[in-house]
């Protein structure tokens, strides 16, 4: 039995390496396959790229995204990253000390 140790190793050791990574990039991108087929109109998105947009148009296989007032862009599908959440405002408390002008 002590014969056959390193080739049982060997064995675990490439299921550790090649098999768990495989089953975690396929899980990663059902994940990422299911966020962009529910894309809808209206959603803010971030690209692979770090470009922040709202998705303006949809297609097959592309998605149009406003960067700006009146700019769109059309990328591929897969270049959507995630779905971003709309930043909750900040309230400031009001200090009698500052400007109302927000000038310091």
């Amino acid at each position: 039995m002590e014969q056959f140790f390193p080739f049982i190793l060997l064995a675990v050791m490439l299921v550790v390496l090649l098999v768990l990574p495989a089953r975690q990039r396929k899980r990663m991108q059902e994940q990422a396959a299911t966020m962009q087929a529910a894309l809808e109109i209206g959603t803010p998105v971030m690209t692979t790229s770090g470009l922040h947009g709202t998705v303006a148009g949809l297609g097959d296989t592309t998605v149009d995204l406003e960067i700006a007032p009146g700019v769109v862009v059309t990328f591929i599908r897969q270049a959507i990253l995630e779905v971003r959440r709309p930043a909750e405002p900040t309230v400031v408390a009001e200090d009698p000390a500052r400007p109302a002008d927000g000038t310091v």
